[in-house]
């Protein structure tokens, strides 16, 4: 019992440690992916919004469930190449064995861009 006390210890506080900034670029000005992004966050049914911010192109957002715990990311978004081009940054709490959750919101992301 003792042991598996200190592993769930030892695990709860290496998640930290898996954060990490993902970086995707995309073909499209900032004002167009920005709606995909809101689009991808109210209605895709995964994401608690925390708060969005229209005019810095930022939102926070929680996800996970029972097994995985509640974890909060968030994204924001980046003009590049004189606005021709925009970058989406997903800082993320964990990705690892169980969760991908900027490779997640990415492909949402792409679904509701193209549906827009």
């Amino acid at each position: 019992m003792k042991r598996f006390v200190l592993a769930i210890a030892l695990l709860t506080f290496a998640v930290p440690l898996f954060a990490s900034t993902q970086k995707e670029v995309y073909n499209v000005p900032c004002s167009q992916l920005w709606p995909a992004l809101k689009d991808t966050l109210r209605n895709s049914g995964k994401y608690g919004i925390i708060g969005i911010d229209n005019t810095e192109m930022t939102a926070s957002y929680n996800i996970g469930g029972n097994v995985t715990g509640k974890r909060i990311n968030s994204a924001v978004l980046n003009s590049k190449d004189d606005g021709m081009n925009c970058e989406l940054q997903v800082q993320t709490a964990y990705s690892g064995l169980f969760n991908d959750d900027a490779g997640d919101l990415k492909k949402r992301v792409n679904e509701s861009l193209a549906k827009l």
